[in-house]
């Protein structure tokens, strides 16, 4: 009886995969190795740095909510292809993903500014000024990152199995109750992971958040825009600040790992 002959490995990708590891993890590498440490703790204890901390954890986990409650529909009726113009809708909601993010809140001020289609008639009307506030932070971020959970979750719906729902209804369930006590749990895990994704680019974004909404400290100066201001002045700051938002950007990461694998996995 002959073996089976197994597959060898395929050596000739551990070379690229080698390479792809040390030009993501060398700047990383660097980055701790520049740190300012002798000075870290009194550089991220200033009020300045804590308010910019403090805003970018505000601001990105409301535009991360607003993601979700807004976008959880979106994916599923992207997924199951009701709306009319589903192919145009889905390309448009990627376009956010493929936009410069300084186009990004050049198209927000074009909508949302004190002259734009709708900001216009809200400050004419009602003296609501969105851009330049901590309203426009969590606007500009909610725009660049909501794509990010969008595409997630569309996959998961797309990919589970309907039977469930379909048995629900067979014993009477409503819409409202299959989908609540069904497919969103059917979908959890996806939904950590488009959630985690969606908070970690709402949390980095620079160019639309400093082009819509300004660099005010304490009222749009999120950790980004506060490492940028520090780099034209003290580098060691800005380094400083830098490694601060890595560490809660992998803090939070590593606590939803097991969930987001399983969400990515399913999608």
């Amino acid at each position: 009886m002959t073996g089976r002959r197994i597959a060898a490995p395929p050596w000739f990708l551990i070379g690229p995969g080698v390479i792809a590891v040390g030009f993501l993890v060398i700047p990383l590498v660097a980055l701790l190795l520049q740190a300012p440490w002798g000075s870290f703790a009194s550089i991220i204890s200033t009020p300045s740095a804590m308010d910019a901390l403090r805003l970018s954890l505000i601001t990105s986990l409301i535009a991360t909510a607003i993601a979700a409650v807004i976008g959880i529909p979106l994916a599923w009726l992207l997924a199951r292809e009701i709306l009319p113009g589903t192919r145009l809708i889905r390309a448009l909601v990627i376009v956010p993903l493929l936009l410069p993010p300084v186009v990004s809140g050049v198209a927000l001020l074009a909508a949302f500014g004190r002259r734009g289609s709708v900001g216009g008639f809200l400050f004419d009307t009602f003296g609501i000024q969105i851009p330049f506030t901590t309203t426009g932070v969590i606007l500009a971020e909610t725009f660049v990152a909501m794509p990010f959970l969008i595409i997630t979750l569309e996959g998961a719906f797309r990919s589970f199995d309907r039977r469930f729902e379909d048995a629900a209804v067979t014993l009477g369930a409503s819409p409202l109750t299959v989908f609540r006590r069904i497919t969103l749990p059917l979908v959890a895990p996806s939904i950590i992971a488009g959630a985690a994704l969606c908070w970690a680019r709402a949390l980095g974004e620079f160019g639309a958040t400093i082009t819509f909404a300004g660099n005010f400290p304490g009222v749009t100066q999120t950790m980004p825009l506060a490492v940028y201001t520090a780099l034209e002045s003290d580098r060691d700051i800005a380094i400083a600040l830098s490694i601060l938002l890595l560490a809660v950007s992998v803090a939070v990461l590593v606590a939803l790992r097991g969930n987001y694998m399983r969400g990515a996995t399913r999608s």
